[in-house]
């Protein structure tokens, strides 16, 4: 066993008047909070990563996504797999209700992908009193501007997971993107190998991005022990070691978790 808990079937159900169920988390809007979202799973455990590491959280796993990493350890979220379910922005909201978590993650794939419908649901979340922080992992690939101009909220921050070479990707990175990072959002570079490393260093030093720069190895590929000399050899004082706990904790396939 995991440890880890699934929102109940029954959980999100709208009632007649278009409120959610007994969490009473509304979109704040009756035509946004029937807006329907395709989904992989919803589910709480502890973020395994980045700055909220080891905290109860609620993931909301979106399905799609517009990239095709390499080295995607979350395949199943995507074409040609298909949706687990598909949920209303309220029902979604009623679910995350279910939990006693203060934290969500909304994941995916890519949750930024569906534009105004992210929106919808970003906006919802905000609006629930039990959330406290609202971390959205998106690939890079998607445009911030849109959403930091639509979600006013200091609850909700983006990490963004800026593709290096050896992801296949790197080309589809949007670079405005690293202007508009805060300081209470994260920058994230999965390093394979030491191509990957130098072209992190060099998005830090061209670019000087706002929010935690976070290097994470490639699980399987790069040690962490020589990420960990990578980092000091370099000399980056202001860089965190980004580990994934959960494959840690259970079975590094472990979907869920």
């Amino acid at each position: 066993m995991s440890g880890r808990r699934a929102a109940g079937a029954n959980g999100g159900a709208m009632s007649g008047n278009g409120a959610t169920g007994e969490s009473g988390a509304t979109s704040g809007n009756g035509v946004a909070a029937e807006i329907v979202l395709p989904l992989v799973e919803v589910f709480e455990t502890v973020e395994g990563e980045g700055t909220a590491a080891g905290y109860p959280t609620v993931f909301i796993r979106l399905f799609g996504c517009p990239l095709r990493c390499v080295w995607c350890d979350t395949p199943y979220s995507y074409a040609p797999h298909e949706p687990e379910m598909r949920l209303t922005v309220a029902e979604i909201c009623a679910r995350v209700g279910d939990f006693s978590s203060a934290r969500v993650c909304l994941t995916g794939g890519e949750p930024l992908m569906f534009g105004w419908r992210s929106v919808a649901l970003l906006n919802a979340l905000v609006a629930l009193p039990q959330l406290v922080d609202i971390h959205v992992e998106t690939s890079g690939a998607i445009a911030l501007e849109p959403f930091l101009d639509q979600v006013r909220s200091n609850k909700v921050r983006y990490i963004v997971d800026y593709k290096l070479p050896a992801s296949g990707e790197t080309h589809r990175m949007h670079l405005p993107n690293l202007r508009l990072l805060r300081p209470m959002d994260e920058l994230k570079f999965v390093i394979a190998d030491e191509r990957d490393f130098r072209a992190a260093v060099d998005v830090l030093h061209t670019h000087k991005p706002g929010g935690a720069a976070l290097f994470s190895p490639v699980f399987g590929r790069m040690p962490p022990q020589q990420l960990v000399e990578r980092i000091l050899a370099e000399g980056l004082a202001n860089v965190r070691l980004n580990l994934q706990i959960h494959k840690v904790i259970w079975d590094p396939q472990q979907r869920g978790v």
